[in-house]
């Protein structure tokens, strides 16, 4: 991984090096982040993307469903255990054939790079469709679950053949974790749970065969003391999920999913009893910060088909990018994707270089503000691209297809993983709590 006796490596350019259509490295520009391990795995996402994802991509979104094998051939690629953020070797032991890890191991840029090109095809739906639940469902089993539940679930979820979900949010809790209302109440034998609930906007949750579900375990107003991870599986009575019809992210299977008197053996525990909530924080900087790699992308997603669309589409004469005012519109898209990106990839840098223990100690603030920075740099850019784009931007399909389809994502990003309002919130008062802390001792 990239430390801080790096040196500057300068890579050849890679891909249609449109303007600002990839980041900078891309672009064959000197980066002290990214190493030939970096540059071949970059290959191998790209590979994947352009031919199994890119033709499809558009009716797995209308069809609001992908096809299961391509978990499989997901897996069988090499890249879909990068998604947990770590690379879990030991869960892929019991394959000969299990994809190996990037040459000098996976870190964080590994990661960013997944993200951001799996987020090329400028589809919000597919990208959580492959990915949005293992990236978040499954790190609470590997940190927390027993081995008994970690042999059971890891290996079939991380080769593809199974899927898993992170079931939180509910009617009436979104980030408001402490005030959720799902209970699970152990019966008197000490056998198993009896869950009672409802969960909302649940991403795979319509095709998931496992649930990690958080369950308030305490008493009525213990608030985020009182919670609890349960792994429910689908086919336990009382599982049923209806699809709900969301703007965007299609693809990805977002349910209401609702539990009626659920039996849960005490082994589907994940962790402790009540100290759910510490388990929640622990991935919350790791989701945000995927938040962030999507939504640049998907911002650059919409500046590179605008700077494509005017260097082609001609109006008064002349082709759109002749036009100032065009331009002014694309500059002042581009400097914020890539302003975005580079303190991404500083954030990125620091995940590399700190444990997980330090990162949540000091990087929730800046991750929280950063995915704020991200989702407005996509919200703009996707606006302006539609502008840019006219008529062809408010039809699904065609030339303006992607354009149409993130205008639509945009609040996908910006409400889940913590609204804006709340982060932009948290991200003054961590700083202001280190500031204080620190000027006591």
């Amino acid at each position: 991984m990239p430390t801080s006796s790096s040196t500057s490596h300068m890579s050849e350019e890679f891909g249609a090096l449109v303007p600002w259509g990839d980041p900078n490295w891309y672009r064959g520009y000197s980066s002290p982040y990214y190493t030939d391990s970096h540059i071949q795995w970059r290959a191998r996402i790209r590979s994947f993307v352009d031919t199994h994802i890119m033709p499809n991509c558009h009716t797995w979104d209308e069809n609001k469903a992908m096809p299961s094998d391509v978990y499989v051939a997901a897996y069988r690629a090499g890249w879909l255990p990068g998604c947990v953020g770590m690379w879990p070797t030991k869960y892929l032991a019991e394959d000969p054939n299990a994809p190996k890890p990037p040459a000098g191991g996976f870190d964080a840029f590994h990661e960013l790079i997944l993200w951001d090109e799996l987020s090329r095809c400028g589809s919000g739906g597919v990208v959580w469709g492959f990915a949005g639940g293992i990236s978040i469902g499954l790190p609470p089993v590997l940190h927390f679950g027993s081995e008994a539940m970690k042999a059971k679930v890891a290996g079939p979820c991380l080769r593809g053949e199974k899927i898993i979900c992170l079931a939180i949010t509910e009617p009436y809790a979104g980030s408001d974790v402490g005030s959720l209302r799902a209970t699970a109440k152990l019966n008197a034998e000490g056998t198993h749970y009896v869950l009672n609930g409802e969960k909302k906007w649940i991403t795979n949750g319509m095709f998931a065969d496992y649930f990690t579900v958080a369950v308030r375990t305490g008493k009525p107003g213990s608030a985020h003391k009182g919670i609890s991870f349960l792994l429910v599986e689908r086919n336990m009575p009382g599982v049923s999920t209806r699809q709900m019809l969301c703007s965007g992210v299609w693809a990805s299977g977002t349910a209401f999913v609702t539990f009626e008197d659920v039996k849960v053996p005490v082994d589907n525990l994940i962790g402790k009893q009540d100290e759910a909530f510490k388990y929640i924080m622990y991935n919350f900087n790791h989701e945000r910060w995927g938040f962030v790699v999507q939504a640049n992308r998907f911002a650059r997603v919409c500046l590179e088909e605008s700077a494509k669309y005017a260097m082609k589409r001609r109006t008064f004469g002349k082709r759109l990018i002749e036009h100032p005012v065009i331009r002014w519109k694309l500059a002042e898209m581009a400097r914020q994707v890539e302003a975005t990106h580079a303190a991404l990839e500083t954030l990125t840098y620091q995940m590399c270089t700190m444990n997980k223990t330090e990162q949540n100690a000091k990087l929730g603030g800046d991750i929280a503000l950063l995915k704020v920075q991200a989702t407005k740099v996509f919200e703009y850019c996707a606006r302006e691209a539609a502008q840019i784009f006219g008529g062809a931007s408010y039809v699904r399909g065609g030339q303006g297809e992607k354009v149409e389809r993130l205008y639509r994502e945009v609040r996908a990003y910006a409400i889940p993983g913590g609204s804006e309002e709340i982060l932009l919130d948290f991200g003054v008062r961590d700083a202001v709590r280190r500031y204080e802390s620190q000027s006591k001792m």
